[in-house]
């Protein structure tokens, strides 16, 4: 699947080739990427309707040592490998401890017919979604203060007026401040997390891993040291990295956060 869209779209191959040379990653590693996208499609159904797969989880204690604290934990995940993994992982292992549930910040989709399938799917024990407005703001900050935890994904460009142009592998990038700003919530820890996707099917590993940095107020260098943490999770498996995805692009007009 991922070989018919790269080799029927101009524009994708193009970004797939030009970000991931951007990144110092190989020509052979960006080719392999594109397998990883097309896998990243068809693994939906199962994931959004099917019964459960395999999830091993490595880091967990951060998670643990965090919640021994009544803190809210804040996970930042790039879109590198099965980005819907990671949440549905946590809810399944934590979501049922009084509020430890996981909320994600969920845009629908324009089309009715999916953007039914896709809530339905996200809605789930210990898993809640919060739209991309000013009121789903505030539903994660209360999730925050309460202990629970968010989920973000904080290299998706955001509508214009609520990001900064910040460096990423380089080049400015249009960067939510969203991240930055509940990452100052009060009780807060901050979290990296991926979903890494074991080969010919043999479920998932979800990597969790401490951020390990304070950020600070002004938010281009809060959103230069974000960039520079999805740098690394990317660097450590660039194959399941979604080159295609333009990052680069201007900010759409409008939003309501």
């Amino acid at each position: 699947m991922g070989w018919v869209v790269f080799l029927a779209s101009g524009v994708y191959r193009r970004h797939v080739m030009a970000h991931a040379a951007l990144a110092g990653v190989s020509r052979w590693v960006a080719l392999a990427s594109v397998a990883q996208a097309g896998k990243m499609v068809a693994e939906l159904p199962r994931l959004w309707l099917g019964r459960p797969v395999g999830v091993e989880m490595t880091g967990a204690e951060h998670i643990e040592a965090a919640q021994a604290k009544g803190h809210g934990i804040l996970f930042l995940t790039p879109h590198m490998g099965c980005f819907e993994i990671t949440a549905s992982a946590y809810a399944a292992r934590y979501g049922s401890q009084p509020g430890r549930s996981m909320t994600v910040l969920f845009r629908p989709s324009r089309q009715a017919w999916l953007r039914q399938i896709v809530a339905t799917a996200r809605q789930r024990p210990g898993l809640d979604t919060a739209p991309t407005t000013l009121a789903g703001v505030k539903q994660l900050v209360k999730t925050l203060r309460t202990g629970g935890a968010v989920g973000l994904l904080p290299d998706q460009v955001p509508p214009a007026g609520q990001g900064v142009w910040a460096p990423f592998f380089g080049r400015p990038a249009y960067t939510m401040t969203l991240s930055a700003r509940l990452a100052r919530t009060s009780n807060t820890t901050v979290l990296l997390a991926w979903g890494e996707r074991r080969s010919w099917g043999r479920g998932f590993v979800v990597h969790v891993l401490p951020f390990g940095q304070t950020l600070p107020v002004e938010p281009e260098a809060a959103c230069t040291l974000v960039n520079s943490a999805m740098e690394a999770l990317i660097g450590s498996s660039p194959s399941q990295y979604l080159w295609g995805y333009n990052r680069y692009k201007a900010p759409r007009e409008g939003g309501g956060t």
